[in-house]
């Protein structure tokens, strides 16, 4: 007798779901939040900047294109560039990423492959995006 397995999923999205994002968010900016480099960068009130990163992970990641209906392209270079993005800042953003990283893929139960496969995207995510010498 033949088994029938189950489809793997063709995204990372379709693997973890969107609440994996939003809480993968919501660990970055509880780092962001005490960063004294960061956090002058971001509004007072981060609920805004959260939304908007969570709905562009999870779009980018598989899912659903809310992102982009809602903001059309990211953007992503022009909307930073207003801010000096330097080797400082990349790395003060990319330690509070990694943090966040490690910690939602274990504690959503993930296999830890994502980890490595999320953080290859925001280490280059993070180098392209930086806009200041230094």
């Amino acid at each position: 007798m033949v088994s029938e397995t189950e489809p793997q999923p063709t995204t990372v999205h379709a693997l973890v779901g969107s609440e994996f994002f939003v809480d993968l968010v919501d660990r970055f900016y509880d780092g962001v939040a005490d960063d004294p480099l960061l956090r002058p960068m971001y509004p007072a009130d981060l609920a805004g900047a959260k939304e908007r990163l969570a709905l562009f992970l999870v779009q980018y990641w598989g899912g659903p294109p809310t992102y982009s209906e809602r903001r059309g392209h990211p953007r992503l270079r022009m909307r930073h560039q207003p801010y000096r993005v330097d080797t400082a800042a990349r790395d003060a953003w990319l330690g509070h990423m990694t943090a966040a990283v490690e910690a939602t893929v274990a504690a959503a139960g993930a296999p830890a492959a994502l980890a490595d496969v999320l953080l290859d995207y925001f280490v280059r995510s993070a180098d392209f995006l930086r806009n200041t010498e230094g």
